[in-house]
């Protein structure tokens, strides 16, 4: 039956969802659910669930219950590690959990208790796999991954992998251990350039001879042919990626919120990249504080091997403060500047380290150094102009030593990378108009990757500039303004403001647009330098028409970027 929880401001149950990989709390899987407490007694609160939960799991004969929570500002994270067999009984047992718990604590009657529970026993019973349990256990003592969702099962990656119907699982036995095998994998997260680092390193493993893959928010590619397009930044993104067999190496974008959701696809990675990390999507999953965000993101560490390489961003103060009290071995730390503390005390300790010098990219073993290539000579930094892009290919340069590139064949995968509509689709895109007017198209929708190509467009010389941008409407309007003033600050002649119809998300239609042009009328614009476009698409047409040679556009576009990228083609 269908549980009936009590509507009460007061205990919120806000998501339930099963925990299939490493996450934010622990290595384990199982299930978790989300409580919001409102002008209650937390401890109380937790007391009482705890209580519950026990005795649901003692009515059920759940065996060896391992239980535990995180504490937010307002609520829990609680959670049951359930082997992967039993993830919908634990989502069931945690649920009805809160139920009884609730009930309890707002004095109500519980309904059904006897049926909720038999509801419970049966998913178990439907549930139970023995043979997926004793194939998991197999993969593990032969130390390969397994990879499992409702309909297939399969053991090791790419080149090594071999996959079965879950209904058609094998016995240990009957499995050909020897042909099965892990290929390198690395993980990408961060709040920005994840996608350009995942596509750089990409091009670092061509450039190798490699049959190398993506996964990222646009699409999971091996080689040269797109398996699927849309987000594929979680699990199933890993998953439709590493049983490809052509698959020699992978390099996965790892988001936000595919940890927090199922938490880590796979249990072997032998480096993990954390770009950087900065204020954005906080109010979910209990992820309130840039901290916490933070904690999140430092999950792709967990399933690093033992000789695993975490590669980190000595210039985020966030990341510095984090790793401060956290020390690990097998750590490679980049900046752009030789001078950064970590980047001394890594060359001084003889640890991994990446940096830029005398306008070259420059990696330290922990031995020698090697000058990987000049600054100038990667297309996508912009002769050096476009800092983010330095940023990301010194984190890609400290992923691709991890995972045994030579310096030579790194260089080739830098100086061969474009900042195009086929190499880097979104991200600093750069045309040039017919009458030599330059146009760039970028993906950037928060304050902090708005800064970046900002701060690139506001280092280039142009006649005019125009600036277009929208918003997502489930920012705050605080979060929508900084990132209107973030434009302005590179002092365009005009703004386009856009709306965004597929990101409106519960705003009203003209509400966003209304917040930036107050925003933007606070940072200096005049209101008859400020334009409105009903689509991003037809902003460009906008703009477009009235660029004159030398001038210069600067489009960040959310939505119909392949229709904004094919008109400007065009012209």
């Amino acid at each position: 039956m269908e549980i009936p929880f009590p509507d009460s401001r007061h205990l919120i149950l806000d998501g339930c969802r099963r925990l299939t990989g490493a996450s934010l709390v622990w290595d384990k899987t199982g299930a978790v659910l989300d409580v919001l407490v409102e002008d209650m007694d937390p401890q109380a609160v937790l007391d009482c669930w705890y209580s519950q939960v026990n005795a649901v799991l003692a009515e059920v004969e759940w065996q060896q219950p391992d239980l535990t929570h995180r504490r937010f500002e307002n609520g829990f994270n609680l959670l049951l590690a359930a082997p992967v067999d039993q993830l919908y009984s634990a989502v069931l047992v945690l649920e009805t959990s809160w139920y009884f718990c609730s009930c309890e604590l707002l004095g109500l009657g519980v309904e059904a208790k006897q049926i909720l529970l038999d509801d419970i026993r049966e998913q178990i019973q439907l549930e139970k796999n023995d043979a997926l349990i004793e194939l998991q256990a197999a993969a593990a003592d032969h130390g390969v991954d397994c990879l499992i969702d409702d309909e297939v099962v399969s053991l090791g990656h790419g080149i090594g992998v071999v996959s079965y119907p879950v209904d058609q699982i094998p016995s240990p036995t009957q499995v050909n251990w020897g042909s099965i095998h892990d290929v390198p994998v690395a993980l990408i997260t961060g709040t920005n350039g994840k996608s350009t680092s995942v596509r750089l390193l990409d091009g670092i493993a061509r450039a190798a001879g490699q049959q190398s893959g993506v996964t990222s928010t646009d699409f999971v590619r091996v080689g040269d042919e797109v398996l699927d397009q849309g987000d594929y930044s979680g699990p199933g993104g890993a998953r439709l990626l590493l049983r490809d067999p052509r698959l020699e190496v992978a390099f996965l974008e790892v988001a936000r919120g595919g940890i927090l959701r199922r938490g880590l696809p796979l249990c072997h990675a032998q480096a993990a990249l954390v770009t950087n990390v900065a204020s954005d999507h906080l109010g979910q999953y209990g992820v309130n504080t840039l901290a916490a965000l933070t904690e999140a993101k430092f999950v792709v560490s967990k399933p690093l091997r033992e000789d695993g390489v975490l590669v980190v961003n000595a210039d985020d103060v966030g990341i510095v403060g984090y790793l401060a009290d956290r020390p690990r071995q097998n750590l490679c730390w980049f900046s752009l500047e030789k001078a950064n503390p970590k980047i001394q005390q890594q060359l001084d300790n003889r640890g991994l380290c990446c940096f830029s010098e005398d306008g070259n990219i420059v990696f330290f073993d922990g031995a020698e150094l090697q000058q990987i290539c000049k600054i100038r000579d990667i297309p996508m930094t912009l002769d050096g102009v476009a800092l983010h892009n330095v940023r990301n290919a010194l984190g890609a340069v400290g992923v691709a030593s991890a995972m045994n590139y030579s310096a030579a064949q790194i260089a080739a995968g830098l100086c061969h990378f474009n900042s195009d509509e086929l190499d880097n689709p979104g991200r600093l895109n750069i045309f040039q108009l017919a009458n030599s007017a330059r146009v760039i198209v970028d993906f950037a929708h928060n304050a902090h990757s708005v800064e970046a190509v900002t701060n690139t467009v506001g280092a280039m010389q142009a006649g005019q500039k125009w600036a277009l941008f929208g918003s997502a409407g489930d920012r705050s309007d605080d979060e929508i303004a900084e990132i209107a003033h973030g434009v302005c600050a590179t002092r365009p002649d005009h703004v386009v403001i856009v709306e965004v119809e597929s990101y409106l998300r519960g705003r009203a239609p003209g509400e966003v647009s209304e917040i930036i042009k107050q925003a933007c009328l606070q940072s200096g614009m005049t209101a008859e330098r400020i334009h409105f476009a009903p689509s991003p698409l037809a902003g460009v047409k906008l703009v477009i028409e009235r660029l004159q040679a030398d001038d210069l556009g600067m489009f960040l576009v959310l939505s119909e970027r392949d229709q904004v990228i094919e008109y400007i083609k065009s012209k």
